[in-house]
Order: C-alpha cells, then structure tokens, then sequence
C-alpha cells in the first residue's frame, strides 16, 4: 500500500482535487454521500454534534433510507463528550458504528496507560470504492471553539484531498483492515465470526474490481499509514527522504511542530545544501503545551537557516508540505503523539500542477496572514515566556519518555 519491502509503492492514474477548510470539504463530502449508490465508510478523530456534525449525520441517515450501507468509526478520546449520542444516532438510522478505544467511564478516565495514547486520528471517508476523502480536517465546525478578536472568528485553516483512482482501493483496504480488527478485538461469538471472515479476502477482491472504474492518465500519488505494527515510520520516512532529495524549496505547514532527531537532522541539512526551507506554525495557542514546547525549539531551529512563520487569525490545523514538485496532504502532524502512537493517514502526490496548487494556497497565506519569527522578535520574548517554554519542552519529552522513544527526541 504504501509500503511494499523498502520501496513506495506509487498509483498512476489517479484524480486528485484540493480542498480547503470546512468550507470547501464539507460540501464535497455531503454531495458524494448523496451520490451514493452501495457504501460510505467514514473515520474521523473528532466527530462534534454542532452545527456541522449534524448537517453530516443527517446525510448519512439519507444514505442509510436509500439503502447504502454506512460505516463509521470515530476515536474514542477525540469525540470522548459526543461518542456515545453520535454512536446512539447512527446505529438508530441503520448505520454501522464502532468506538475506537472507547474511554473509561468515571475515574477510570484519568488513569494513565499508554495504550490509551494510541488514537485514530485520521480522517478517511471512502464512498462507493471509488471516491476519497484525506487530510487533516474532523467532523467539527470550523468556527467551532476559535478566536474571537472583536471582529469575527476566523475558521480553522486546514486541508483535505478529495480523490478518484487507483489509491482508493489501498484506503478502502486500511479502512476494511481496521473494521476487521475491531470486529475481532470485539468478538466473543467466535463460531459466527469465523464463517463471516472466512473468504473475506476473496469477497473483497471481486467487490473492488467491480467497483475499480476506468481513469485517464492522472496524478501518480502514494497513500501513507501510520499504525503500531507494519507502518510505524513510514511517513516519517517519507518525509525525511523527501527534504534529502529536495534541490530548491520546501515548505511546509504543521499545527503541532515537535520532530525527533532525525527529522530536524533532514530539515536542517536541506537547509545547508541551499534548500530553502519554511515552517508555517500555530500562532494563536490551542494547546499551550504543545505550542510552547515547539517555540521553546525556534532559535536553534532559526540558526539553522530555516525560516518560521506564525499564523495569526484563527488556529492552524494544517498538516500539508510542498517539496520541490511533490506535496503532501493528511493528518499526520510533525509531533510524537502522531509519529509515535496514533493511527494516521497521509497522501503523497508527485504532480507539480497540484503541488504548486496547495504552495499558492500557503504563500497567500504567509503574505497576508502571518508574522514572521527571527531571532531578533524571538529574543524579545521574556524570561518568564522563555522559562515556561522550556519547562513545556521538558514536560513534553517526559512524555515521549514513558513512551519507551526518548532516544529519538
């Protein structure tokens, strides 16, 4: 899928449309759902009840009148408030739905364990076999908890993909592997189980090439997991590979910005070798935590020739980069929780059409909505800001510690 031994596996052939804030993705996503003819298969970390989340549902609850059977698997931490009304809804209008790593009711809730830290945070919805959705955006209303300045709130920037070709069939494959495996965590009638599995592999196949349709040359694009057992770097690795081939330029725009060695190791050769190299960073603080772990990092990350830009109206949640010709758009953020523990899901696209699509979308926003951080404005930060940063790196690689990983940060 998108790994195959040491090598990427690639798709030829594959139609792939750019898709930014709630406000573009949502109504593609809605449409294709009530285009529907056999399936929706839906996963999402966040699945809020606003607005947004019920406008989805109620389009899901037509599918379901029509008969298109409809999945959906939501992260039991990131919809912790919503996941038992959502998962109530769903199963009443005949939809499929299961919890992933559903959070312990009571006290239970703040017991540490670090199985507990193993999320799915990607947002993957595959209508049909033939029409997918990737990137960084969940069920949530993209004014949902933002910054209000007095002049309006300004919506979440973030990015998803929408796809037709090859590629879909390797997410239909991740989505249908993940919905076996918490069927069988599940399972306590093993008889009825094992008849129903039994010639899955054979069932599915013949299910893919009936619903495969025929696609001119397109984009040759890659889907990228992140998981626990065959794909624990892999998008890591990418990326790595990515800033140590890269000639001239590479931007990229990350919500939550803490890499391990060997990702700022790549960063800052690129650098040396005269790439030029931008981070397109939170500027409002939705996590003080994470945000100030990550500013804590700014001025040996500045003398290493690489450029930092905050983003200032609303909170940034993208997780997307332009290196050279080719563009990544997914889930994954530059971060131990999405490098280490959470199940993530990347598309890497080699296309420079669509690679200088998304660097349009970015260098609009570095030109009109950004500062930019050098080491003069980040020296003016004062010592107590300077001392509770550092304090929020330390407490952050405690944490990558009791993960068993702190050798690689």
């Amino acid at each position: 899928m998108a790994r195959k031994g040491s090598r990427l596996v690639w798709r030829d052939g594959n139609c792939i449309e750019l898709l930014e804030n709630g406000g573009e993705f949502f109504p593609a996503l809605c449409s294709d759902i009530d285009e529907a003819q056999a399936s929706v298969h839906l996963e999402t970390y966040i699945f809020n009840l606003d607005d947004t989340g019920r406008k989805v549902l109620k389009h899901l609850h037509a599918a379901c009148q029509r008969g298109v059977k409809v999945r959906v698997v939501i992260d039991g931490f990131g919809s912790y408030e919503n996941a038992p009304e959502v998962a109530r809804q769903l199963e009443e209008m005949g939809a499929q739905v299961r919890i992933y790593r559903p959070e312990p009711a009571g006290l239970g809730r703040f017991r540490f364990r670090l199985s507990r830290l193993r999320r799915l945070h990607r947002k993957v919805t595959v209508v049909d076999n033939r029409i997918g959705f990737v990137g960084g955006i969940n069920i949530i209303d993209d004014l949902e908890d933002v910054p209000d300045d007095g002049q309006g709130p300004k919506p979440r920037f973030d990015f998803a993909v929408r796809v037709r070709g090859p590629i879909v069939q390797d997410l239909a494959k991740a989505q249908g592997l993940l919905w076996v495996r918490m069927a069988w965590r599940r399972r306590d009638d093993w008889g009825e189980f094992y008849e129903r599995i039994k010639g899955w592999r054979q069932r599915r196949a013949r299910a893919l090439a009936k619903a495969q349709p025929r696609f001119e040359p397109g984009m040759r694009a890659t889907v990228l997991l992140r998981d626990n057992l065959r794909f624990r770097q892999t998008i890591e690795n990418v990326y790595i590979h990515a800033l140590e081939t890269a000639t001239h330029d590479a931007l990229i725009a990350n919500s939550y910005f803490f890499p391990g060695r060997r990702l700022k190791a790549a960063l800052r050769r690129a650098a040396q070798r005269g790439v030029r190299v931008r981070l397109l960073l939170q500027g409002r603080a939705e996590y003080a935590l994470q945000y100030r772990a990550c500013r804590s990092m700014y001025q040996r990350v500045l003398a290493g020739g690489i450029e930092i830009y905050e983003y200032q109206p609303s909170y940034l949640h993208a997780k997307v980069a332009v290196i050279d010709g080719c563009a990544m758009v997914g889930s994954s953020n530059m971060d131990p929780f999405s490098l280490l523990l959470a199940r993530e899901t990347n598309v890497f696209i080699s296309d420079e059409g669509f690679a200088a699509e998304l660097k349009d979308a970015l260098e609009r926003e570095l030109a009109n909505s950004c500062n930019r951080v050098t080491e003069e404005t980040n020296a003016r930060h004062s010592w107590l800001d300077r001392v509770c940063d550092d304090v929020s790196h330390f407490l952050l690689k405690i944490g990558v510690a009791l993960t068993g990983h702190a050798s690689e940060y």
